[in-house]
């Protein structure tokens, strides 16, 4: 299979259409109140008695900010308020002890990560104290392949702060960036110089962390083809083990900071393309592997040895290597994936906090996945992962006919054909390299849920 994505403009700007980014399948839209704290017991109980349970991964959202950026969508909490952090680690701490003892202590936690927000709003002493009390409650595994990685802001970190948590035990960091740009950095409200950044990675490199994830914004106000190349080249020169470029989607309807932004200062449709074109064409040669949906890695990264080996998997923390893994979420609006199932906290700090202090798992809504969503959910991680479809193998497992099983979605296939985005063959659904970019749109025709009236619209991002 060719990984390396073709760039095709006017492709790109026909299918540029809203789609999820299949996290998950069924997308969160679908998750509903009636699966709340007894489900959630009971799905974890059930996952301790399948005859080889899998090992635990984990995550902890910390929402708090210190500043708004306004490009962004995610659930976060703007305060300068540390004493916060201590009074949201004394409940994570309450919640971690109610949830734990559901599942079985020789399930080994492989992998631990934690997003934001920004959890480098926790001193690293606290974040320190938080691992400690995981640690606890649940077995750490020690074989080698162990991921403990953080997000952080190189803005309110110090070289000092990074050594202290690799002593905690964290091995992988993924630094947010999004341009150098200064004229870009006024203007969605975040200054970070090139300086300080850098000297968070290397102090990454000197503490001993094996891997480095770096995030980059294409589409921000006031990008140009000259700054944003100077940031790919600043960035490309350190070497990150993986690098994330994602799109703007301006949605500000949705996303009340991205008010603050002027539309008459985001790069016209054309630009933007331009912009992921110098992206890709920078980063494949400089030896970067395309892994899907905006990752790139360096091929001995871990990421790219999955895709090579068919050992990667999607989910709610991005691409990672541990695929047989229950994920289990910890903090306001987490989400958790046990079994056939998917839930999620409650997304506001209040609902969040008020069933804690009742001695209630937090639980808000979530999804059992029937027998169809178990068959789309694998055939699209398939998709997202691997970029094919092994047509005899999804058969056999499942014990269906693929071609009259998928009916639905063939049709849906064809024009997609037409365009030279994928491949329909008797053993492999597959993408084109001209396809590669479009990965969701050839997922999308997999998924039921959106030939159905949902209960409530779906935060989909631009294709692109």
């Amino acid at each position: 299979m060719n990984t390396l994505p073709a760039f095709d403009a006017d492709l790109l700007r026909r299918y540029d259409r809203p789609g999820p980014r299949y996290t998950s399948y069924p997308t969160a839209p679908q998750f509903a109140a009636s699966f709340a704290e007894a489900q959630f017991r009971e799905v974890a109980r059930a996952s301790n008695e399948d005859p080889i349970p899998r090992r635990l991964s984990l995550y902890v959202h910390v929402p708090f900010c210190v500043s708004p950026c306004f490009y962004c969508g995610c659930n976060r909490i703007i305060t300068r308020d540390h004493g916060r952090g201590a009074s949201y680690l004394h409940r994570l701490e309450r919640e971690i002890t109610l949830v734990a003892p559901l599942f079985d202590r020789d399930r080994d936690v492989i992998q631990l990560h934690l997003g934001g927000g920004t959890p480098n709003f926790l001193t690293p002493e606290l974040i320190g104290e938080l691992v400690e009390t995981l640690g606890r409650q649940f077995h750490f595994s020690t074989s080698a392949e162990r991921d403990f990685s953080i997000e952080i802001d190189p803005r309110t970190v110090s070289p000092g702060d990074i050594h202290a948590l690799a002593r905690i035990g964290f091995n992988r960091a993924s630094l947010g960036v999004q341009d150098f740009d200064p004229d870009v950095q006024e203007a969605v409200n975040r200054i970070q110089s090139v300086e300080d950044t850098l000297a968070v990675i290397q102090a990454c490199r000197d503490s001993g962390m094996r891997s480095l994830n770096v995030d980059l914004i294409y589409g921000l106000p006031k990008q140009t083809h000259a700054g944003f190349a100077k940031t790919l080249d600043t960035v490309i020169a350190v070497r990150p083990d993986r690098l994330a470029i994602y799109g703007y989607a301006h949605l500000p309807e949705m996303f009340k900071a991205q008010r603050q932004l002027k539309a008459e200062d985001l790069p016209s449709a054309e630009q933007k393309l331009a912009l992921l074109a110098l992206a890709i064409e920078k980063l494949t040669q400089a030896g970067y592997v395309y892994i899907g949906m905006d990752h790139f890695a360096l091929p001995e990264d871990d990421l790219a040895k999955a895709q090579a080996r068919g050992g990667l998997h999607r989910n709610f923390m991005g691409y990672t290597t541990h695929a047989e893994s229950d994920l289990v979420g910890f903090g306001v609006s987490s989400i958790s994936h046990i079994g056939d199932s998917f839930s999620q906290n409650h997304r506001d700090m209040h609902g969040w906090e008020t069933a804690l202090d009742a001695g209630h798992l937090p639980t808000w809504r979530g999804l059992h996945l029937d027998s169809d969503d178990v068959l789309r959910a694998d055939v699209i991680q398939q998709l997202m992962c691997q970029g094919r479809i092994d047509i005899a193998d999804t058969q056999a497992r499942f014990g269906i006919d693929f071609l009259r099983y998928f009916a639905d979605a063939l049709p849906r296939l064809a024009p997609l054909q037409v365009d030279g985005l994928v491949e329909v063959g008797p053993r492999f659904i597959e993408a084109t390299s001209r396809g590669r970019l479009l990965m969701r749109i050839i997922a999308m025709c997999f998924d039921r849920y959106l030939q159905q009236p949902s209960e409530q619209p779906a935060r989909f991002s631009k294709a692109i």
